[in-house]
């Protein structure tokens, strides 16, 4: 770790950043055939192929954005449109590679990238199909653990007490909503994934996340309501994805505050 931590902060700032926007690229479009494929239950390994016609792709017609842009957005034998979801995801992907070296050169950047990478599958699919998978969760809660001392200097304790308190606090919420509504106000992958981004940040960012996190959701909520919704109409909110985005915000927004 060590050697790859020197590696990387003796890269010029301008070839990190153009090498992280890359990266984001190509991770980009292996996020969107996961949030795509997962769902309905199809296969994410294996070779990629046309959502309409189930021809293989070949090599040059998996280029991130440059592809889809040569094909004029549709498949090369087939004629069928190619889901423009791929590029969103993809160019979304770039950028918070390249945000996270720009704003944190250096090895804390890149880890800000990968927390940010590992965020975004989950954050589609919550937001999407309000599903947050355990395995995702475990992916993200592992990877903290192992590496994500350097990016704010949250040291190993503090990160397993950020993961038990997120947990914790999330489950409680949960918890309480059900003994006094009756029913369920929140998945059950919620906790597991604020308990995973405890294990990044650790407990002491934990109440500038869930604010965050809480602030969007609510802001959402008005949103939809301001398009026609019955005042009394329960509409679901995808917390997950609120808290992913809080979670990446959180990164710069901390240190910045405990600063002052």
């Amino acid at each position: 770790m060590t050697i790859i931590s020197s590696i990387l902060d003796a890269l010029p700032i301008g070839a990190a950043v153009l090498l992280a926007g890359l990266i984001g690229l190509i991770l980009g479009s292996f996020i969107a055939t996961l949030a795509l494929r997962w769902p309905a239950g199809r296969s994410v390994l294996g070779r990629s192929q046309c959502d309409g016609c189930g021809r293989p792709l070949r090599a040059w017609e998996l280029v991130p954005l440059l592809s889809a842009l040569g094909m004029r957005g549709v498949c090369a034998r087939c004629g069928a449109r190619i889901d423009p979801f791929h590029g969103r995801v993809e160019i979304a992907s770039g950028l918070i590679g390249v945000i996270a070296l720009v704003l944190l050169p250096g090895v804390a950047g890149w880890l800000w990238a990968l927390f940010g990478w590992l965020l975004l599958p989950l954050a589609l699919l919550d937001a999407r199909h309000f599903w947050l998978p355990d395995r995702l969760n475990a992916v993200l809660a592992v990877a903290g653990l192992l590496l994500a001392g350097p990016m704010l200097g949250a040291d190993l304790l503090d990160r397993w007490i950020g993961a038990l308190a997120g947990g914790l606090v999330l489950g409680g919420i949960a918890w309480t909503y059900r003994r006094l509504r009756g029913d369920d106000g929140m998945g059950g992958g919620d906790p597991k994934l604020v308990a995973a981004i405890g294990c990044w940040l650790g407990w002491q960012a934990l109440p500038l996340l869930l604010l965050l996190a809480s602030l969007g959701g609510l802001l959402w909520a008005l949103a939809a309501q301001g398009k026609g919704d019955r005042p009394l109409v329960r509409r679901r909110v995808p917390f997950g994805f609120f808290a992913c985005t809080a979670a990446w915000a959180t990164v710069p927004l901390w240190p910045a505050l405990i600063a002052r």
